[in-house]
């Protein structure tokens, strides 16, 4: 096997413009995403830091501020991908922002917020961004561009949304 398909092209800095600079940086993350190992759960970590935002704007609030940090995240996550010279990079982690996010959603609403919730909200985005059960998976092999890498993250968070949705109503 070529070891040279397992490289990840560096991210070179200093060779982009400054706007280039402020993408790559908001697509991976802030830096969450260069991390070497599990850039998507450390992406989905530093997600988490959005709960008090969340829970401060209020559900309808949050449902608004998230579907523009969704169609905000198609470009930023197309363009890092196309200044990265990449087509899903790992390290591309402002869909995890996104996906996280909407995982809290139906927790915001009833207002059952808790650690518990948000460390079982966490493990249930991962699974689903991981594990990419049917229409994940789909989406993530046959869509491409930023509206690609947004949306498969976004079904994730819906699946995991649910997944609460359904047992704090059972």
């Amino acid at each position: 096997m070529d070891i040279n398909i397992l490289h990840k092209p560096p991210i070179i800095f200093k060779e982009m413009s400054f706007a280039q600079r402020c993408i790559v940086f908001c697509g991976v993350g802030f830096g969450s995403g260069l991390l070497p190992k599990a850039p998507g759960t450390f992406g989905s970590a530093f997600a988490l830091l959005f709960v008090p935002i969340w829970l401060w704007l209020g559900f309808h609030a949050s449902v608004i501020a998230i579907l523009i940090m969704s169609l905000v995240g198609i470009y930023i996550c197309g363009k890092t991908a196309n200044i990265m010279g990449v087509h899903d990079d790992g390290r591309i982690v402002w869909d995890e922002f996104a996906g996280q996010s909407i995982t809290f959603l139906p927790l915001i609403y009833w207002g059952h917020m808790s650690w518990l919730w948000v460390i079982i909200g966490f493990a249930l985005f991962r699974l689903f961004d991981v594990w990419k059960p049917w229409p994940i998976r789909v989406i993530d092999r046959r869509v491409g561009g930023g509206f690609g890498i947004m949306f498969d993250d976004i079904i994730a968070g819906l699946w995991a949304a649910i997944c609460i949705l359904i047992y704090l109503n059972i």
